[in-house]
C-alpha cells in the first residue's frame, strides 16, 4: 500500500534528502534487478479481482439507462450522424438542417450524397460506429454502446496502471474507483463524442510505455549479468562504456501505434507523441544511470533513443494514416481528386491520394487556428481544474417528477472533491519532484502537462472544459499518488499508518457520496427543479 517498495533504486524516501549512489559492486541478475526495478509490485487475487469490480461499478453506471436522453445531444449531432455515413460509404456525408428530428425518430435516410467537411480524424466516428452497426442507428443505446465500452475499459485500466505505478492494488483500486464515480468521465462515456476515445487511447499508450520501461530494466540487467564475471563483479570496461542495446522493444511499438490512433481520433493528441517519446528515452537514461553505465547518456541515446523514434513516430505516423483507409478507398470524399484538380510540377512525385489529404489538413489546420465563435459554455483552459465552467450537454424542464417544475440535464461537470483535489495534488507532486526526483511523479506530471499546457498557446480558440477528460486518469494518478503518501510506510509507526487508512478511506467515501448527490445532473434524471438549482453551487455553473 506504501511507495516504499518501490521507489526509484538508488533514492529515498520522499522528504528525505539523502541521494544513494548506486553500487557498483553487485553485477548478478538479482542485484541488477533490485537495483532498477525495485522490489516486485505486490500482486495476488486482488490486484485483478479489485479492478475487475470496479470496472463492473462503472460499467453499471454507465450502461443503465444510457439511451436517455432520447435524441442526439450537444456534438452527438455531428459524430453519430458521421458515424452513420461512415457506415454507409467510408466518409462522411453532408445532411439536411432538420436532419436531427429525422434521425431521432429512427430515420436516417435523409442523408444527403455530397461529401461533408469535417475537421476531425475519422477513427473516433468509427468507434462510434460500431455501436450502430450493432443496435442499428435507430437506438441511443447504440449510438453511445461504444463510448459507454471505451469509458468502462478505462476504469479497468486506470487500476492496472495505477497499481502498476505505485506498487500497490489498493492504491489502484482507489484511482478505478475515482474514475469510475467523476462526473467528467461519466458524462463522457455516456455521451457520443471523441474525447473519451483520445482518452483511452493515450491511457493504453502510457501503459504500454509502463510495461516497457520494465521490460527494459529487466534485459539491462540480464544482459549486463551475462557479460559479468560470475561473481557479482562490474563486467569489463568496454560492456560499461555505453552498455548494450536492448533489441527490439514490443511495448513501445504497441505504445506508437495507440499514439497514432489517438492522433486518428483527435489531433489534440500529437503533444502526447513528443512527450510520451522524450519520457521514455528518459527512463532508459535513468537505468542506464542505475546500473552503472559509464556513459549513460550517450548510451541511451545512441542505443535507446533512436530507436524509441522509430519505434513511436513512424509507427504513429503510418497508424494515423490506416485510420482513414475509409477516405483512401473512397472516389467521392470531400477533397479526395483534389490533386487531380490542381496538377503541381513541384509536387507530382507525391502520390495523389497524399497530395489531396495533405491539402485537407492543411484546410482543417486553419480552420482550427481560426475557432473563435462565442458560445454560451466556453470555457478558457485556466478554468479547467477548478470546475471554472462547466458544459451543459442537454437541459430540458419535462414533467413527471410530481413537483411543479423538473428539471432533466446532462452536465459535464466533474466531482468538485475529486477535481479540487487533483488540482493540489499537482502541487504536491511538483514539490516532490523537486525534492527526491521520484520518476513516478514526473511521469504523472508529464501526462497532465502534455495534455493540459499546449491549450494556453491558443487564448483567443473556443475552448471548453470537457476537452479535459483527455488527461483526466493522470490528474486521478496525481491524486492517488498523494493519497499513497497519507498512508504513510513501512519506516511510519502503526498509528501513524492507521490515521493514514482512516482519513483515506474517509476521503473516498466523501467522494462516492458526492457523486451520489451530483448522479442525477449526470445521467439526465428528471428531478424537481430546485434540487437541480441547488447542484449548480455558483452561477458560472448554470
Amino acid at each position: 500500500m506504501s511507495h516504499a517498495a518501490v521507489l526509484e533504486p538508488g533514492k529515498s524516501l520522499p522528504g528525505s534528502r539523502r541521494w544513494v549512489e548506486s553500487p557498483r559492486a553487485a553485477f548478478t541478475e538479482q542485484a541488477l534487478r533490485t537495483r532498477l526495478l525495485g522490489a516486485p509490485a505486490p500482486g495476488g487475487v486482488l490486484a485483478w479481482l479489485l479492478p475487475v469490480a470496479l470496472a463492473v461499478l462503472g460499467g453499471v453506471l454507465r450502461f443503465v439507462r444510457l439511451g436517455e436522453p432520447g435524441s442526439l445531444v450537444f456534438d452527438e449531432t455531428y459524430y453519430v450522424k458521421d458515424a452513420y455515413s461512415l457506415l454507409l460509404s467510408g466518409y462522411e456525408r453532408e445532411w439536411p438542417e432538420d436532419a436531427n428530428d429525422s434521425f431521432n425518430a429512427g430515420d436516417p435516410t435523409v442523408i444527403l450524397p455530397t461529401a461533408d467537411y469535417v475537421v476531425h480524424p475519422p477513427l473516433g466516428k468509427w468507434m462510434i460506429a460500431l455501436g450502430l452497426l450493432l443496435f442499428g442507428p435507430g437506438d441511443p443505446f447504440g449510438w453511445r454502446f461504444s463510448a459507454a465500452l471505451v469509458g468502462t475499459l478505462s476504469i479497468l485500466l486506470l487500476a492496472f496502471v495505477a497499481g502498476r505505478l505505485l506498487g500497490s492494488p489498493a492504491l489502484g483500486a482507489a484511482a478505478g474507483l475515482l474514475l469510475a464515480v467523476d462526473g467528467h468521465h461519466l458524462v463522457h462515456s455516456r455521451t457520443s463524442l471523441l474525447d473519451i476515445f483520445l482518452m483511452f487511447w493515450l491511457l493504453l499508450a502510457f501503459a504500454a510505455l509502463l510495461l516497457d520501461r520494465e521490460q527494459g530494466r529487466r534485459r539491462l540487467a540480464r544482459r549486463l549479468a551475462a557479460v559479468a564475471d560470475g561473481t557479482g563483479g562490474p563486467p569489463s570496461a568496454a560492456h560499461l562504456r555505453f552498455g548494450p542495446w536492448l533489441g527490439l522493444r514490443p511495448w513501445r511499438i504497441t505504445a506508437g501505434i495507440c499514439l497514432g490512433l489517438a492522433l486518428g481520433t483527435k489531433w489534440s493528441a500529437l503533444p502526447y507523441i513528443a512527450a510520451f517519446g522524450l519520457l521514455t528515452v528518459a527512463w532508459d537514461l535513468g537505468a542506464r544511470r542505475v546500473a552503472g553505465i559509464r556513459r549513460w547518456a550517450s548510451g541511451a541515446v545512441v542505443k535507446d533513443g533512436l530507436q524509441a523514434f522509430a519505434s513511436i513516430v513512424p509507427v504513429a505516423a503510418l497508424t494515423y494514416l490506416a485510420t482513414w483507409s475509409g477516405w483512401f478507398a473512397s472516389r467521392d470524399a470531400y477533397d479526395r481528386q483534389w490533386a487531380a484538380a490542381n496538377p503541381s510540377a513541384q509536387w507530382d512525385w507525391v502520390p495523389p491520394a497524399l497530395r489531396s489529404l495533405a491539402e485537407y489538413h492543411r484546410s482543417a489546420y486553419s480552420f482550427h487556428q481560426g475557432l473563435a465563435s462565442d458560445h454560451p459554455y466556453e470555457a478558457h483552459a485556466g478554468l479547467w481544474l477548478i470546475l471554472g465552467r462547466p458544459t451543459s450537454f442537454f437541459y430540458e424542464k419535462p414533467a413527471g417528477c410530481g413537483a411543479e417544475a423538473c428539471s432533466q440535464a446532462v452536465t459535464v461537470l466533474g466531482n468538485p472533491l475529486i477535481w479540487w483535489s487533483s488540482a493540489l495534488a499537482l502541487l504536491i507532486l511538483l514539490a516532490v519532484w523537486i525534492r527526491s526526483r521520484d520518476w513516478r511523479a514526473a511521469a504523472v506530471l508529464v501526462g497532465v502537462a502534455a495534455g493540459y499546457l499546449p491549450w494556453f498557446l491558443y487564448p483567443e480558440r473556443t475552448m471548453f472544459y470537457f476537452y479535459a477528460v483527455a488527461f483526466e486518469p493522470f490528474l486521478i494518478l496525481a491524486l492517488v499518488y498523494c493519497l499513497g503518501l497519507v498512508l504513510g510506510g513501512p519506516s511510519d509507526s502503526l498509528r501513524r499508518r492507521r490515521v493514514g487508512v482512516l482519513l483515506v478511506g474517509a476521503f473516498l467515501a466523501a467522494a462516492v457520496l458526492v457523486s451520489a448527490y451530483f448522479l442525477p445532473i449526470w445521467t439526465a434524471d428528471v428531478i424537481p427543479y430546485e434540487q437541480w438549482r441547488q447542484r449548480m453551487w455558483f452561477p458560472r455553473w448554470i
